[in-house]
């Protein structure tokens, strides 16, 4: 990515060198394991296409992601958000910071071959990080992985100039772990990864909230909580979301879901006060704060001044 390359011939150059020498233990297991939970084969042919212009990997392959997101964003359009001149690049946090930008949730995915492959058997393209060299000589790069074959053993991946690289598996996990595993998916709130895990998924909704305050970031809580109807970060961030659109009722019903269930969660105890004192149910309110004062913890403070407000507003009742 910080020169221009032809992304074959390097593989053939660089890569080949190595692949005799190193293991790959990503794709060894991959291959030599049970049933998967994926497909054999799969490839995502609607994806499009966009050609990389000179350094421009990083515009390219997200252009193509954010495409198939549903966002109609061109190479061109990222350019003055992704490309760094002086690196003759993009880094990993612009790529995020403008997929979020776009209104779209910036998902990293764990560092395994086979949730790449699981992503693109649910119909998810992923943009991975390669570096296409050597450790100490890196020529960074990102692809769009839009398919594999494992029989073949290989990925397909729309990269550089080829709308339809197949790649060795082999090779690519050696390109791909210079590259720190690192992988990503774009998508509109409310599609949850194949291979998504609560917390991490709630972090990106709220990074997407922060980065693009004018996005409805709703129906990504609603979809979590369709999938981990239990889960603690899911319960909290659904309450504190539907404490944002001022729908107090369901804030309150999710918080309260989250003390019942998490009965030593000092914020589940809290917000649940925050929001009974502003429904006017102060005796309830207040049985919930002093229960998160007592739980103490980090957010010891917190939940004293949320007893405080609550006292405050009791007292003027009076």
């Amino acid at each position: 990515m910080f020169r221009v390359f032809n992304a074959r011939n390097i593989a053939g150059v660089f890569v080949a060198l190595l692949v005799a020498a190193c293991s790959t233990p990503q794709t060894t297991a991959l291959l030599n394991s049970g049933p998967h939970p994926f497909a054999d084969r799969a490839e995502l042919e609607q994806v499009v296409f966009y050609e990389q212009e000179a350094h421009q990997c990083g515009p390219a392959s997200l252009a193509m992601a954010l495409h198939e997101s549903g966002a109609g964003v061109k190479p061109e359009d990222l350019t003055s958000f992704v490309y760094l001149p002086e690196k003759q690049g993009s880094l990993q946090a612009e790529m995020l910071a403008a997929t979020r930008r776009h209104g779209r949730v910036a998902y990293l995915l764990r560092p395994e071959m086979g949730a790449v492959l699981a992503e693109i058997g649910a119909g998810n393209p992923v943009v991975v990080l390669q570096n296409l060299a050597l450790s100490w000589y890196p020529m960074w790069h990102y692809a769009v992985a839009v398919g594999y074959d494992l029989p073949e053993r290989e990925l397909i991946l729309r990269s550089g100039r080829e709308p339809r690289q197949r790649l060795p598996l082999a090779t690519f996990e050696h390109t791909w772990a210079r590259g720190n595993y690192w992988a990503m998916l774009v998508l509109p709130p409310g599609k949850l990864p194949q291979t998504a895990v609560a917390e991490s998924y709630i972090l990106a909704l709220a990074e997407l909230e922060l980065s693009s305050p004018q996005t409805d970031t709703w129906p990504g809580y609603a979809a979590a909580i369709q999938r981990w109807p239990d889960n603690l970060s899911v319960l909290i961030g659904a309450g504190n979301a539907a404490y944002r659109r001022h729908d107090l009722a369901a804030a309150e019903q999710y918080f309260l879901k989250a003390q019942q269930d998490h009965p030593a969660s000092a914020a589940a105890s809290n917000n649940l006060a925050q929001v009974q004192g502003e429904l006017g149910n102060y005796e309830a309110a207040l049985a919930s704060a002093l229960r998160a004062v007592a739980l103490g913890g980090p957010l010891e403070a917190v939940a004293r001044k949320t007893l405080a407000e609550i006292r405050q507003r009791m007292e003027r009742r009076r």
